[in-house]
């Protein structure tokens, strides 16, 4: 018997501490060679700790959102033959549920076979009867009755039938309906005028760990050196719109469907040629710019645990197919939480969309040490003036914000307009 310490591993790249976000495990858990123990965090990365031994969990040293630094000892397990046997036994105990579990889905699938009609008793055929009566049991109403019902949004399986037949009737129906109403008014009654307008004083006090914490520092590094300036242009994308609906048409079985977000990539491409002090980086502490020939594009995305920005390299290599492609490839594993630390980070612009939800303005913020964000706003169709006649007209905003110290509003302005240029006139993007 002895104790095995596990050290907070090193996770490369020059990452000197992490933050603990999970346990798996408890004191007195009996766990496996390569069980994971504990996800930590390294930036916007989540990272899984594996166990290199099998035994008992004696300590864990470490709680949840506490900084670790790598190298430090987290969790001490004793090593015993007890202990193994006891993973063996776990495992053995996994294994046998798994296979009775097939076995039962196995012996369920097929249908049972009826016996013949000179053997089978009086009980089995009424049995075989109901149980196929309940299976393919339809309410019978009139149409009349059934539109009611769908007014009335009432289940017809769940009102008791008294007409012939079995036949469901408009006074059954009426029925179940002043039966449910008494209830939902009972329901409401119970909650009285007191309850429903009482004062609330509780409070509850949620640590801020994890991805929320990255978040959180993230966004007070980017206000905190970075003096925003904010640009909006507002730009007419119904030509846009008919040309994907046409691409889509042509190439969706083939070459997937195409979002606006490719559209936009590409617009940003072209438009950095022209504008490399948006595609740049700026270091704080040396007091200069590091301009990019590549356009890694950072995607902030929404996920479950918060916002994230995987990073799509080399954009100005993909085609509008190519975009979509990576667009839905780092979006997903961003969502799935499977993004690696590289894909996490190196971007040098940003692009963000909140889609219907974008609404008409917003203020993005620069995500740091970058010096500019794309935002996109909600699509709305508005009726406009175009040769003196007044048209339907899709309109979206781009809400785009700068770093003062190195873009000039000037700059910031040719940039979006080429943008807009790109994005009315869409053929230029394929040319």
């Amino acid at each position: 018997m002895a104790i095995q310490t596990i050290k907070m591993p090193d996770i490369g790249e020059g990452i000197a501490e992490v933050e603990l976000v999970a346990w798996h495990i408890k004191v007195g858990d009996v766990v496996a060679e390569d069980q994971i123990l504990a996800d930590v965090m390294t930036d916007k990365a989540t990272v899984e700790i594996p166990s290199h031994v099998a035994g008992t969990v004696v300590s864990l040293n470490a709680a949840v959102g506490e900084v670790v630094a790598v190298g430090t000892e987290i969790i001490h397990i004793e090593v015993s033959n007890d202990a193994l046997a006891l993973v063996d036994k776990a495992q053995a105990a996994i294994k046998d549920e798994a296979i009775k579990e097939e076995v039962t889905k196995a012996v369920a699938a097929p249908a049972p076979a009826l016996p013949s009609k000179a053997t089978r008793s009086p009980q089995t055929t009424a049995t075989v009867k109901m149980s196929a009566l309940s299976e393919h049991h339809h309410p019978i109403a009139a149409p009349a009755v059934r539109r009611r019902a769908w007014e009335l949004g009432v289940d017809l399986n769940l009102v008791s039938a008294t007409g012939p037949a079995g036949r469901i009737t408009l006074a059954d129906l009426e029925r179940y309906g002043a039966t449910s109403n008494a209830d939902q008014l009972a329901n409401r009654e119970a909650a009285t005028p007191d309850q429903r307008y009482a004062q609330q004083s509780a409070e509850e006090v949620i640590p801020v760990i994890g991805l929320r914490r990255k978040i959180a520092q993230k966004m007070q590094e980017a206000k905190r050196h970075i003096p925003h300036f904010t640009y909006v242009e507002e730009i007419d994308v119904t030509e846009l719109e008919e040309l994907r609906a046409r691409l889509n048409a042509q190439f969706a079985a083939t070459r997937g469907r195409l979002t606006l977000l490719p559209f936009l990539m590409r617009a940003i491409v072209l438009a950095v040629r022209d504008h490399p002090e948006v595609n740049a980086r700026f270091d704080d502490e040396a007091n200069q710019l590091t301009r990019f020939a590549a356009v890694h594009l950072g995607l902030a995305t929404q996920t479950a645990g918060g916002l994230m920005v995987p990073v799509i390299r080399h954009a100005e290599s993909l085609d509008l197919w190519a975009s979509a492609a990576a667009v839905l490839r780092v979006s997903e594993a961003a969502r799935g939480a499977k993004a690696a630390r590289d894909e996490l980070s190196g971007s040098t612009i940003t692009l963000t969309s909140l889609g219907a939800l974008g609404g008409i303005v917003s203020t993005p913020v620069i995500n740091h040490p970058e010096v500019a964000i794309v935002g996109t706003n909600r699509m709305v169709e508005r009726p406009m003036m175009k040769n003196g006649q007044v048209v339907a007209r899709k309109m979206m905003n781009l809400s785009s914000s700068f770093d003062h110290r190195v873009v000039d509003g000037m700059n910031a302005a040719e940039f979006i307009q080429q943008i807009r240029g790109y994005l009315e006139c869409p053929g230029t993007l394929l040319v």
